[in-house]
């Protein structure tokens, strides 16, 4: 046995990472393969934000991504995974200000071209930044075709989308309450609407009748600075106590503003006092009754959500913050006798997703796109053949539930950095321009100045990054609509709806196939990661730590498609010792095969029953492996990896090989290296969508074909080297090693002490097994004396075991305590008792019996016959040990 081929003792990440990505890069590997006789296959990666460094959510759903990719391109499909990142135009433009706001420096003293270069100049520093992190996890991404939410192509596309919507009456501008960020100073969408439980009060004032009468109604409210624009008090039409008010006046307090009492169906006559004050431009609702009864529109906040300098507001509040003007309006109204009572209460509040500030409803003049068409067309292709599948399926409902609720999206914010808004007014007549080209006499017309949501651009990006609007270009052609989405379950409203009904308006075509939804990842507590929790984990780090394949395989073997996922070094810890495992069996097979080249790797011929079960349970693998993959069930993909990889091939296969290896056949040893190197070759295939770095590195050193296990072939299921039978022989042959193993391990007699095995079979077959292999009970349960037989007398003091097909006995005298081993077997006997009455429960049911299929039902037959006999053999062991 001589040493590896350059294969250290022990795994080292760092050193067997490092320079791998370059390398792969300077092959080429990860463009498509350009055979138009393959079938095409393509994703594009939800685009990152280029505001900072990604985190362990993005590292999941990329290595997720990265796994089907790489996959595809192993079974010979044309892939494509195309690279980009989007703008995120609140969010980053948040990062420069703060940036700016260190140096003393506003965007407006910049100007809205100086501070727009300061933010690409941004944009450029972190994108580079996260294609260094792309490079860590091992991405491999096209990055010849990598796009940006602002480059010309994909602008051109948002510009005409603006048009096309336009022009079709479903994009329009009006006035609406929309939800108001005062620190971003922009409008929000509903979704950019974060509700948390937070302490406040309700507060119950005095609205004193204009009449002088000293009578007043009471009217309760969370936020009493906006009383200041109240217009009116709202009452039940059939409310029977305010038959008499409806059409009086009151005063709304401390300002002397006079407002009617109106009748409209919007009350709950239930809730309270039955009245409600109706503030229309600082409330949805209210709104909606302003417009009805023709109640004035009166904005009472600035955009910074200070009090207005506005004729509604008294002189004193003017310019306080609105919060500030709510505890002192609340002492003034209780100076003046108009506060009747505060009531704390814990209730939900709005908060910016961006910002975290509390947003404010208010009246404003935006840009909205009419949501009602597109989600019904959405609705609609959610039934037919061109339906996107989500996976879990669960997931189609929460995505028809939002869009059945769905309102019409406001897809103006108040920025600079963003694509601004393709409509331009004239500057005398005040005429509209909506157009994909600037007016040609520029000089009259000044554009609007709000850019569009985030997610107007990103709705686009499965066609738009392909080339659409051109419907020739080459990519459009060949990989849309794409294949699959991986994306968590958080932005299935934010993205994947929009994305949805924009494919299915401008292409005609549903954007993707599949949806893969993932959860998030929290921290071993089940917390959400977060900065104010202080328990964020940089993806970066733990890759520094165990390496880009040990975090992969933990992120793929996270949980179900769907299922949140508890992040631990523990689990990492575990992560990092199964490659060490798959490290040093390389080791291990490559040492004793250095003289193999790949030509001599032979597969027919006569075998052991060891090797034709190892071949037997790697197809078994091949095909469990693929067909999970193919259903994104990744976890359990991995489970059955691992099992076969550490139990089967490490533990079973390796340590039986020795017995070839060491001996003195000649053709057989050849034989077991060929099949060493084989399923180990297939190992670092199947392994190799999931742990790119580690399985290439070892792929390097033993005989293969091909430049790169990036583009080699996929592992396939080879009928010709199945072996039932040998397969079966082997689970008798583990049942009985594992037997003697646990005995000696009960009685504290260590392998290394010889000891009398006696195999008492039931089965000729069987016996003839064990017999033709006994080598292996041999080596490894070292027998001082082994006797196989169906006539095998079972001796008064020994250790027993009941196996399919045979009883075991280590007579070891001196050494048992027939007391204790009777216990043992009592408790045995209760386990097959169990076993028994559970499986005959089952046969005894006839729905079962006849709804399951009819392997199933004979399975559980052959279980019980198992069970029985197993029952029975414990109970007579039991009843002889009784009688000694």
């Amino acid at each position: 046995m001589t040493e590896g081929k350059n294969l250290p003792t022990k795994y080292q990440p760092q050193e067997v990472e490092k320079g791998r990505y370059e390398k792969w890069l300077e092959e080429d590997v990860f463009r498509p393969s350009g055979n138009k006789q393959a079938e095409p296959y393509s994703i594009v990666i939800p685009p990152p934000n280029v505001t900072g460094k990604l985190h362990l959510g993005h590292a999941w759903d990329t290595t997720l991504q990265d796994m089907i990719i790489r996959q595809k391109r192993m079974q010979g499909f044309d892939t494509l995974w195309l690279p980009g990142m989007d703008h995120a135009g609140i969010a980053t433009q948040a990062k420069v200000e703060e940036k700016l706001a260190q140096e003393g420096i506003s965007r407006y003293d910049l100007g809205r071209e100086k501070f727009v270069e300061q933010v690409w100049d941004w944009k450029e520093e972190y994108a580079s930044h996260i294609r260094e992190q792309w490079a860590k996890m091992g991405l491999s991404l096209d990055y010849s075709r990598e796009r940006f939410t602002l480059d010309d192509g994909l602008s051109a596309a948002v510009r005409k989308v603006f048009v096309a919507l336009y022009k079709k009456g479903l994009i329009y501008r009006g006035e609406y309450i929309i939800n108001w960020d005062p620190k971003a100073k922009t409008a929000l969408s509903d979704i950019e609407v974060i509700h948390k439980e937070v302490q406040g009060n309700e507060h119950y004032f005095k609205y004193l009748f204009a009449d002088g009468s000293g009578e007043y109604l009471t009217i309760m409210t969370t936020r009493p600075e906006t009383m200041f624009g109240d217009g009116a008090i709202a009452v039940h039409p059939d409310d029977a106590r305010y038959k008499d008010v409806v059409g009086k006046e009151v005063i709304v307090p401390l300002t002397g503003v006079k407002i009617p009492v109106i009748a409209d169906e919007y009350v709950d006559i239930e809730k309270g006092s039955g009245c409600v004050k109706i503030t229309p431009a600082h409330d949805p609702n209210d709104f909606e009754v302003g417009l009805r009864h023709q109640i004035p529109q009166d904005i009472i906040m600035d955009l910074e959500g200070k009090m207005a300098d506005v004729e509604r507001v008294p002189l004193q509040y003017r310019g306080m913050d609105r919060f500030d003007a709510r505890k002192q309006f609340v002492k003034d109204a209780k100076d003046a006798g108009l506060l009747i009572e505060i009531k704390p209460i814990v209730h939900p509040v709005g908060h910016s997703e961006r910002t975290g500030v509390v947003v404010e409803p208010r009246l404003s003049s935006q840009w909205f796109v009419k949501m009602q068409p597109l989600a019904e067309k959405a609705i609609q292709n959610q039934a037919t053949e061109e339906a996107v599948e989500f996976f879990p399926p669960r997931f189609n409902q929460t995505f028809i539930r939002w869009m059945e609720n769905v309102h019409d999206w406001v897809i103006s914010r108040q920025l600079w950095w963003g694509h601004q808004i393709p409509a331009w007014y004239h500057n005398e007549t005040g005429e509209v321009y909506v157009g994909e080209e600037a007016p040609e006499d520029l000089e009259n017309w000044t554009q609007d100045s709000d850019v569009l949501d985030t997610w107007f651009s990103s709705a686009l990006w499965p066609f738009s990054t392909m080339g659409w609007p051109d419907e020739e270009a080459a990519d459009y052609k060949r990989y849309f609509p794409t294949n699959t989405l991986v994306t968590g379950y958080d932005i299935i409203f934010f993205w994947v709806s929009r994305m949805i009904f924009q494919s299915l308006e401008f292409t005609e075509k549903k954007p993707f196939s599949n949806v893969l939804m993932h959860g998030l990842i929290r921290d071993e507590q089940g917390r959400k990661m977060s900065k104010s929790l202080g328990n964020g984990i940089d993806p970066m780090e733990v890759i520094e730590k165990y390496g880009a394949d040990a975090l992969r395989w933990f992120l793929s073997n996270g949980s179900a498609p769907g299922q949140d996922v508890r992040f631990s070094y523990e689990k990492m810890d575990a992560s990092w010792n199964f490659i060490n495992k798959i490290w040093n069996a390389s080791r291990y097979v490559i040492m004793n095969t250095e003289e193999l080249t790949y030509e001599d790797i032979q597969l027919e011929g006569t075998k052991n029953v060891a090797d034709q079960w190892i071949l037997t349970r790697l197809n078994e693998t091949i095909e469990q492996v693929t067909d999970l993959f193919d259903h994104f069930e990744f976890g359990e993909a991995g489970r059955k990896l691992y099992n076969f990889i550490w139990d089967d091939f490490c533990d079973w296969y390796i340590e039986m090989s020795k017995e070839v290896l060491y001996g003195e056949d000649v053709t057989a040893k050849k034989m077991t290296q060929s099949i060493l190197v084989f399923v180990l070759d297939q190992i670092l295939r199947l392994l190799h969508p999931i742990m790119p770095f580690v399985t290439e590195e070892i792929w390097e050193k033993i005989p293969h074909e091909g430049r790169s296990l990036v583009v080699a072939k996929y592992p396939e299921v080879r009928p010709e080297l199945n072996d039932k039978l040998a397969a079966e022989g082997m689970e008798v042959l583990k049942e009985v090693i594992r037997a003697v193993r646990n005995i000696r391990s009960e009685v504290n007699t260590p392998l290394s002490k010889a000891v009398t095995l006696l195999i008492k079979t039931t089965d000729a077959k069987i016996e003839q097994f064990l017999l033709e292999n006994k080598q292996y009970i041999e080596r490894f349960c070292n027998p001082e004396k082994l006797e196989i037989a169906q006539t095998v007398s079972a001796p008064e003091s020994a250790m027993s075991a009941v196996i399919t097909g045979a009883e075991i006995y280590l007579p070891l005298e001196g050494l048992i305590d027939i007391k204790a081993e009777v216990a043992r077997l009592e408790k045995e006997l209760v386990k097959w008792d169990n076993e028994v009455k559970r499986v005959q429960g089952k046969l005894n049911n006839e729905r079962f019996v006849s709804k399951a299929p009819e392997a199933v039902v004979a399975a559980e037959k052959e279980k019980e016959k198992d069970y029985l006999e197993k029952q029975i053999a414990v109970a007579e062991r039991i009843a002889t040990l009784k009688n000694m």
